[in-house]
């Protein structure tokens, strides 16, 4: 897929909201990861950013607040014909919770080399405790996903010393 193609700039479109609001959670002290689902009209219907700390509860991560909010939009826990973006590859948690879900689609922005459940450190979609074939469509705005969260872990190693 070419960076002309319309299916990776609308990709781009939705990765851009979703860097935003890792920025939002970043700036609340959180790990800045941010999360948007789509339907299959291409119409926002929900967002999530990492609130882990904020509400001192393990599962608050940004695709979790995003696939609980869709489903209530949509009051179906089923999202088959959505797609999820999120800034950095889901953890096992995440991605549990994705295939149950059903989405369509997952398209992140940078993979997670310490956790990442997608595709870096284990495959939990391909996995055959998996009932759900999910598309996957890695690296959209994958640079400007990883110096976000570079930056973010730098500033607060520095800020810690």
């Amino acid at each position: 897929m070419t960076i002309d193609h319309p299916e990776y700039l609308k990709h781009q479109k939705w990765m851009n909201r979703a860097l935003e609001l890792a920025q939002v959670a970043g700036d609340a002290g959180e790990v800045p990861v941010g999360a948007v689902i789509i339907d299959q009209w291409g119409n926002l219907i929900a967002e999530g950013e990492n609130r882990k700390e904020r509400e001192q509860n393990p599962t608050a991560h940004a695709e979790i607040i995003a696939i609980q909010s869709a489903t209530r939009s949509l009051q179906s826990w089923r999202l088959d014909k959505c797609t999820l973006y999120v800034t950095l590859e889901p953890c096992p948690m995440c991605a549990g919770a994705i295939v149950h879900a059903r989405l369509q689609t997952l398209v992140y922005g940078v993979d997670d080399t310490k956790t990442g459940a997608i595709r870096t450190v284990i495959n939990i979609p391909s996995s055959p405790a998996s009932n759900h074939a999910l598309q996957v469509v890695g690296g959209i705005l994958e640079s400007a996903c990883r110096q976000q969260l570079q930056t973010w872990f730098t500033a607060r190693r520095h800020k810690h010393k």
